[in-house]
């Protein structure tokens, strides 16, 4: 995975940005489903969003046009390796999702902590289980859609960080 590889002297200008807008849309996603569409997120739903934000954060640093194209690549992998941890966090809430391994003490209405159900209540909000998908398509819940898009966005970023702009 060396960032000399192949068109390592072009920029990554568009990838960072493709990166950023993907993550934008995927962001807006959640937040419409939840504040529009009234889906209550569980706690790994949560967790799955803060992978997103360091990448569209990391993808909007390597569009500083004064940075060096090598800076700009190695900020467009890191993007895309922090994409790919994502997609494993959101494969492993999938799994959960389906059954086929126990999700964290942390996701199951009767054993979340004592501070997380007052916070919850606190916001009039309902407890919400990691192991109910709130919403499918296709038999596909939304964390499996996500570590979809976060395995595809974070291979997209490695290649084009590591074979040249795309």
């Amino acid at each position: 995975m060396a960032l000399a590889a192949e068109g390592s002297d072009r920029p990554v200008t568009a990838p960072a940005l493709i990166v950023m807008l993907i993550g934008a849309a995927t962001l807006g996603t959640a937040y419409l489903s939840q504040y529009v569409g009234g889906l209550e997120p569980c706690p790994l739903c949560l967790y799955q969003r803060w992978p997103w934000w360091g990448a569209v954060a990391i993808a909007a640093l390597a569009l500083v046009p004064a940075l060096p194209t090598k800076a700009q690549r190695l900020l467009v992998l890191l993007g895309g390796l922090v994409l790919l941890g994502g997609a494993g966090l959101a494969f492993y809430h999938a799994g959960v999702e389906y059954k086929w391994w126990p999700g964290p003490s942390t996701c199951g209405v009767g054993t979340i902590p004592a501070s997380f159900a007052e916070m919850q209540k606190s916001m009039n909000k309902p407890i919400v289980a990691c192991d109910t998908p709130a919403w499918t398509l296709f038999g596909v819940s939304m964390a499996g859609y996500n570590g979809l898009m976060s395995l595809a966005t974070g291979l997209f970023a490695v290649r084009a960080a590591t074979r040249g702009a795309v």
